[in-house]
């Protein structure tokens, strides 16, 4: 049976990073957009990040251009635009589709293992997966969840 530790994602740089590697720390992982009315939630996610790396939470940004083509052609761009406006310090990866014919296997295995209310399909940008330390998808989050709703979702996983 697959877990999510045998999953690879690719960097912005077009590196392969396995997601072994965060095996023991919590992940937050997050479809994201750098021009959506939800794009201010980078600022919430950095909070979080900061607040609790220490104790062992990874969020992971994905950026999808697949709604309403609210992301930036280049990578390049949208990383700049994450860190100036945002601080954005947490690992973001290279854009991807998390629906469809060409959707992310990560985000087919993060979609089977927690369906949303109605459907399988990630409606909109910045839906959120919760995944413990021992790899187990603990909740899904729709996107106008705010990050700090999650906080302590988090906690008691960091325990």
């Amino acid at each position: 049976m697959k877990t999510i530790y045998d999953f690879d994602v690719r960097m912005t740089n077009n590196k392969v990073k396995p997601l072994k590697e965060f095996q023991g720390k919590a992940m937050l992982i997050v479809n994201t957009a750098s021009k959506c009315g939800l794009t201010p939630q980078f600022k919430g996610l950095q909070e979080l990040y900061e607040k609790h790396k220490e104790s062992g939470l990874e969020i992971l940004g994905f950026p999808c251009d697949q709604f309403n083509n609210q992301e930036f052609d280049n990578i390049e761009e949208t990383t700049q635009f994450c860190q100036m406006n945002y601080g954005v310090t947490f690992p973001m990866f290279a854009k991807i589709d998390v629906n469809g014919k060409n959707e992310d296997p990560l985000f087919t295995y993060l979609k089977e293992q927690k369906k949303s209310f109605l459907s399988k399909k990630i409606k909109w940008n910045f839906t959120k997966f919760l995944i413990d330390g021992s790899g187990n998808v603990i909740q899904r989050y729709s996107p106008t969840t705010a990050p700090s709703k999650i906080e302590n979702d988090i906690k008691k996983i960091l325990q």
